[in-house]
């Protein structure tokens, strides 16, 4: 590859570069021993997220990962299970933390093609109180799913259903400001339902580390012991949440163009796969290209001239902040013009 070519990176959002001005912003953050408490811009950062998410406080976490992990071992107890869609990340993506570190089973149910889970399924699986199964003591939910922004009145409703049975409720934003954006509410209103959410900065708002879990006071308390123990506490951690400072000031709004390239990039890709085969939902854009092979094949051609996708037959391309126009029109041409050659093989 030639070593001046530009890189249009489409494999995740999660591959930004800070910006200018978060470098600065991360500079020249006061800072603290974050965890003695004493980290100013931390304790800043997460009373503003709280705030945001209309909950009482928040926890700075290096990782979505393990904001979702202090989560679920803040919210059970060995023997107990936690309820969760099928290809969710915190039961697909997360190497099983929950079941390895915390002795917490999950019971994973269908999700359907809008990212929702049916109630029905999720009534079905709540175990009664008996000594043969395990303990149901939580609901993980997931906004946005595989790009899709979740319908408001889905997360009411099954954050009701769970707490009707005794059940706390954990939402996994990592692109929740995404499904915010796309569909003109406040993050406070799509996590009115949860007792807990995590919510990633290091995605779409192009921060280079750093979630922010929010619930509780009393509840954060515990999540905060459960960080320390799986080795999340950190010292002076006011770097970190001065880019979040910085993104939220600068980057929320932006996730639109995000939004509106992603379906740039569908429209254009549409003439050679079909529609069906192509669908865009926020940032990401869903590309079925008929089989495996196809697909790395693909790739292998893409990479050659700088253009960065993951292979397979569903081929996932997702927008963000280091993508402008001219590199999506770039690569909408490069697709049409290598597709129908892999595909021909």
């Amino acid at each position: 590859m030639n070593g001046e070519m530009a890189v249009i990176d489409l494999r995740s959002d999660t591959v930004t570069q800070p910006t200018p001005g978060m470098r600065e912003a991360m500079a020249r953050a006061p800072v603290g021993d974050d965890v003695y408490g004493e980290d100013p811009t931390v304790n800043a950062v997460e009373a503003r997220v709280a705030e945001l998410a209309g909950k009482e406080a928040g926890l700075l976490v290096p990782s979505g990962t393990q904001g979702n992990l202090v989560s679920l071992l803040a919210h059970c107890q060995r023997g107990d299970e936690y309820i969760v869609g099928q290809r969710y990340h915190t039961y697909w993506y997360e190497a099983g933390g929950g079941a390895v570190l915390g002795s917490i089973q999950p019971q994973p149910i269908p999700v359907g093609r809008d990212g929702t889970l049916a109630l029905e399924d999720i009534a079905g699986v709540i175990k009664p109180p008996d000594s043969h199964f395990a303990r149901s003591r939580l609901l993980a939910l997931e906004n946005t799913h595989a790009g899709r922004a979740l319908p408001s009145t889905f997360l009411q409703a099954a954050s009701d259903l769970a707490h009707e049975h005794g059940l706390a409720v954990h939402l996994d934003g990592a692109r929740l400001f995404n499904a915010a954006i796309a569909t003109d509410r406040p993050v406070s209103e799509l996590a009115n339902g949860a007792d807990s959410i995590s919510l990633c900065f290091s995605k779409g708002l192009g921060t280079p580390i750093g979630s922010v879990v929010v619930g509780s006071a009393q509840w954060i308390a515990s999540a905060r012991r459960w960080r320390k123990m799986v080795g999340g506490g950190m010292r002076q951690a006011g770097i970190i949440a001065a880019a979040i400072d910085y993104a939220l000031d600068h980057h929320v709004e932006s996730l639109a163009e995000d939004h509106r390239r992603a379906r740039v990039l569908a429209a254009g890709l549409e003439a050679v796969v079909g529609a069906d085969n192509v669908y865009a939902s926020t940032n990401m854009v869903h590309l079925d290209v008929g089989d495996a092979t196809t697909g790395d094949e693909l790739r292998a051609a893409l990479w050659s001239e700088g253009i960065r996708i993951a292979g397979g037959r569903r081929v996932r391309l997702v927008t963000h902040l280091d993508i402008d126009d001219a590199a999506i029109d770039h690569a909408v041409e490069r697709i049409r013009a290598h597709l129908p050659q892999a595909r021909s093989c």
